[in-house]
């Protein structure tokens, strides 16, 4: 295990819900976004795991057993588009209505996407915390080596 594997596994995360956050901000900045009757289809972020094994039992087992293999993070794998319908908004007065007076909207949920926002942040800052408690510990075990 290198030295500075803790930051690096640290590093991983920040990025990883950096980007979530993006995503997330986009998807609310879209929330009422159409493009002639077409509406935002909403984003999601797929991650996976890095490292030896790629499965958290595995990740866990090496840890425990002392293997060491590549250090284990996140990293991301991509970005799709989500598969929800679009839902339908009365407003006779859009030129974008139909016939009946109803115009397509993103089916974006505001509550959820804040809520995954606050979760987000959460996860961010806990990668935060962890990777100045590892610079703590590599600066007290230089601090022991003088």
């Amino acid at each position: 295990m290198s030295f500075f594997d803790a930051i690096n596994v640290s590093a991983s995360g920040l990025t990883a819900e950096r980007v979530q956050m993006d995503v997330t901000a986009e998807n609310l900045a879209n929330a009422q976004s159409t493009n002639n009757g077409t509406p935002y289809k909403p984003q999601a972020v797929l991650l996976q795991s890095v490292g030896s094994g790629g499965q958290f039992q595995t990740q866990l087992a090496g840890a425990l057993g002392g293997n060491t293999g590549t250090p284990g993070g996140v990293q991301v794998a991509g970005i799709v588009s989500e598969n929800v319908p679009a839902q339908l908004v009365y407003d006779p007065g859009s030129p974008q209505a139909n016939a009946q007076g109803y115009v397509k909207e993103p089916n974006i949920q505001p509550v959820t996407e804040m809520t995954n926002m606050i979760q987000e942040s959460n996860s961010y800052q806990a990668d935060v915390t962890a990777m100045e408690t590892a610079k703590q510990m590599y600066i007290t075990t230089l601090g022991l080596l003088k």
